[in-house]
């Protein structure tokens, strides 16, 4: 057990290094670098800090070389110990690729980082990454997975809970101030502003990677004005529509149309002038925004809520799509187009909600199963589900190091990146050995500090480094 557990921390030591060496390559500092270092495997001219272009180009092929030893020394480990032929397998193909790696750094160094060659460096940097990462996924399941879950078939929703007296003081008896503080308070909750800063992060990062010398303040306001009363909306449509379904869920039996504080007419209304009023900062944005704008609010609240959801147990993975459109407004804002970067960082948020849901599908099983969703925890088990979130992470790492080599972001995204990524793996890691609640909602804030840093980190690196 212990030389599991030593294997297990070297894998996924081994597994952040390599990706460190990924998004560091895409970079821009690491590529300009390039053009100031064309030997190998040394640098010539002294390595001073008077000399930043030879210091990191040295700096990155000696973290080269130093991943590549742990490299060695994880698949030595994992050989010696009782893994699955898959695992193995994983490994040899990681550590074979290394030595291709190395040598088409070599030549991306000694040619100029001319034609394909850096594509394909980070290519195969990116198998690298990848391989180590299905190790580990398949590891950890056969070290911390157990044989005895059953999946649950009929996933019919509880009955519905009788309406009781919950101790809360009657409205008659409140005075006019509280009546209104407390219904303000009931509206607000409809909006679920809990997602409304992440979302808003995300469109921020739109804009400031298509910001060039266009960005204005009126752009910025509309945007995010247009963006909190979009979710805004389609938090309240999603409460209006799954109001008997919360009442099953001990997490959502105190929501305001669960428990009767608004009413359902006064709901609807209240998401459709919402959605209106989105839609007219939208268009003073420009015509594409507002259609974003609109598939957005709709994807969430009627593909998602009404068709995904409680039909299918990707519901998860195809519903980041309404997480990924802000990213995709963003962008639109500046010039009313969608381009590649901007594709890409809607690709990052896609992969990152499976990665970051899963966590709180864990911790809240037994209410998803009581409301008859067909969450992964629930159909698949828990330890498939552990599983499924290293497998999102390290696609969600591998669509980050992609859009720094599609953009100009430099080293302060390369290292929120790797240490914020570090940080969400190893989480994840002991989530798979804790297997408890408390675990399942340390990996969750982990999944949201990765992404609520990386995109200050994205604003920060293309508005002010």
């Amino acid at each position: 057990m212990a030389e599991s557990r030593t294997f297990t921390g070297s894998l996924a030591a081994t597994a952040v290094g390599v990706y460190l060496l990924v998004i560091a390559g895409a970079t821009a500092a690491i590529t300009d670098a390039v053009t100031a270092c064309t030997t190998w495997p040394l640098c010539r001219g002294p390595v001073t800090l008077s000399n930043p272009s030879l210091l990191i180009a040295s700096g990155h092929r000696l973290t080269a070389a130093v991943v590549g030893v742990l490299a060695l020394v994880t698949v030595f480990l994992g050989l010696r110990a009782a893994t699955r032929r898959r695992v193995e397998a994983a490994l040899l193909v990681g550590i074979a690729l290394y030595p291709i790696q190395v040598a088409l750094g070599a030549f991306v160094a000694t040619s100029g980082a001319t034609g394909g060659l850096p594509g394909a460096h980070l290519a195969v940097g990116m198998a690298i990454f990848g391989a180590f990462v299905l190790a580990l996924a398949w590891h950890l399941e056969a070290e911390t997975g157990s044989d005895d879950e059953e999946p649950v078939d009929d996933l019919s929703p509880a009955p519905m809970p009788e309406e009781s007296d919950d101790g809360s003081v009657p409205r008659a008896a409140l005075s006019t101030r509280e009546r209104l503080l407390g219904t303000a308070y009931a509206y607000f909750r409809l909006m679920k502003p809990r997602l409304m800063w992440l979302l808003c992060l995300v469109a921020a990062a739109g804009m400031a990677l298509n910001a060039g010398q266009s960005l204005t303040v009126r752009t910025v306001l509309l945007t995010l004005g247009g963006g909190v009363l979009a979710i805004g909306a389609s938090g309240t449509f999603n409460h209006v529509l799954e109001r008997d379904i919360d009442k099953r869920m001990d997490r959502t039996s105190d929501r305001p149309i669960a428990t009767h504080q608004i009413p359902v007419r006064n709901a609807m209304t209240f998401g459709v002038a919402l959605a209106a009023a989105a839609m007219a900062l939208f268009w003073q944005v420009n015509v594409l925004a507002a259609a974003l704008g609109l598939t957005a609010i709709l994807f969430y609240s009627v593909v998602y809520t009404l068709v995904l959801k409680p039909n299918t147990v990707q519901n998860t993975v195809i519903g980041g799509a309404a997480g990924a459109l802000p990213a995709l407004i963003g962008w639109a804002a500046i010039d009313g187009t969608i381009g590649l970067a901007g594709l890409a960082l809607a690709g990052v948020i896609f992969l990152w909600t499976p990665a970051h849901f899963y966590n709180l599908a864990l911790a809240y099983k037994d209410d998803y199963e009581a409301g008859g969703f067909p969450m992964m925890p629930v159909v698949r088990g828990e330890t498939e589900t552990r599983k499924h979130i290293v497998y999102y992470l390290g696609a969600t790492l591998v669509a980050s190091g992609i859009l720094a080599a599609l953009t100009s972001l430099g080293w302060l995204y390369a290292l929120t990146s790797t240490t914020l990524g570090g940080v969400f793996l190893w989480a994840v890691v002991r989530l798979h050995r804790e297997q408890t609640e408390e675990a399942a909602f340390r990996a969750f804030h982990a999944s949201n500090a990765y992404l609520g840093l990386l995109l200050l980190a994205i604003v920060a690196d293309a508005l002010v480094l």
